[in-house]
């Protein structure tokens, strides 16, 4: 009987300890991992992901859309097989939510990654997922958005009235003929300070409604011409009282846009007011061109700039720059990540071109929604 060659046995040994190996990284993992070929069949998994499905055992072979049933946060059935045989690239969920037999309920964390496994056939493809059960983390965030819903909702009526009582008072004695600066000064102050709260309650309660998914859109036909002149209305004041020039660039052969228009204004609105915020001489221009099927807008300023480091982290929640100039105004860094989360809800596009100390541009292409 032939004996099979010394190199032969040698790269079995050490295939078998690969392979053991293998299993011993993923056994020690706190998360499930499931390992699955190209027909989405189970593979190899660890302990993890049978405590998290809840399952005694898993025999290999098993197709995953038998053990891995899940629904929307709509309770909906979630396409599975869909999910994973359609990523191409790493993708996460962490809206999926698995029930058992005994009536519990968990929200579950799902990572899906494309890879080339060593089962079977050499150079086979497969996907490795990642379960995690999230249940009290979503309850927690449930809950934190729940408090800030109602806190921003309690807290906004007894800012509009302040608001309201301060205009007043600063009316009266601008009327009343009186000099004394101090009064001026501080009744200015007080409303600049409110003024700056009720935006951050708006921010606050924006970002809530984001977050839990709450926001949705009305489709309406927006002349653009008109909108954009009634946002330059606005804002001339202020753009005026820092000495800029605020400008306006319509292209002639604009149509009417079908998307958002609260959405659309906002998302234009956040993107001027740090324009006029940043920029201490020169000018703000808004523009507007057709662009296909939509419509390109575009803030351009003549301002401080955005290094390369912070173009990168711009719309992340509460980042705010190092730059020195942009401490000097207040902020809590949400504006930008409210933008982001409105232009997605728009199907929007943003660039941002920027050069420190030469200004910005953000061009925003908003398709027609139909």
């Amino acid at each position: 009987m032939p004996h099979e060659p010394a190199d032969a046995t040698s790269h079995a040994q050490a295939a078998e300890l690969e392979r053991q190996r293998l299993n011993s990284l993923i056994n020690s993992m706190g998360d499930g991992v499931i390992a699955l070929d190209e027909k989405l069949q189970v593979v190899a998994y660890n302990g993890a992901a049978l405590n998290i499905l809840d399952i005694n055992t898993l025999q290999a072979g098993t197709d995953i859309t038998t053990i891995l049933k899940a629904v929307n946060k709509n309770n909906q059935p979630i396409d599975v097989r869909q999910a994973i045989a359609g990523a191409k690239t790493p993708q996460s969920y962490r809206s999926w939510k698995m029930s058992f037999l005994d009536g519990s309920r968990i929200s579950l964390y799902v990572s899906v990654a494309p890879v080339r496994t060593s089962f079977g056939q050499q150079g086979m493809h497969g996907y490795v997922l990642i379960l995690r059960d999230i249940t009290r983390e979503k309850s927690l965030e449930e809950e934190r958005d729940e408090f800030i819903s109602v806190i921003s909702h309690e807290l906004r009526t007894p800012v509009t009235a302040a608001e309201g009582n301060i205009s007043n008072a600063r009316f009266i004695f601008e009327k009343s003929g009186l000099k004394h600066e101090s009064v001026e000064a501080s009744l200015k102050q007080a409303h600049q300070q409110v003024n700056f709260l009720s935006g951050l309650i708006n921010d606050i309660s924006m970002l809530s409604r984001a977050e839990r998914g709450k926001l949705t859109m009305d489709i309406e036909p927006i002349n653009v011409h008109d909108l954009i002149t009634e946002i330059a209305n606005i804002y001339k004041p202020d753009a005026t009282s820092k000495g800029l020039a605020l400008k306006i660039e319509l292209d002639p052969h604009l149509e009417i846009l079908q998307s958002s228009k609260l959405y659309v204004r906002e998302v234009l609105q956040n993107f001027i007011t740090n324009a006029i915020k940043y920029t201490e001489k020169g000018s703000v221009t808004l523009s507007a061109k057709p662009r296909g099927e939509g419509v390109d807008f575009a803030i351009t300023d003549t301002g401080i700039g955005i290094s390369k480091q912070d173009q990168e982290k711009l719309f992340d929640k509460f980042f705010r720059s190092e730059d020195f100039r942009t401490r000097e105004n207040k902020g809590t860094g949400l504006g930008l990540y409210i933008t982001l989360k409105l232009a997605r809800l728009l199907h929007a596009d943003i660039d941002v071109k920027s050069e420190l100390n030469k200004g910005s541009t953000f061009t925003i292409s908003i398709p027609n929604l139909k």
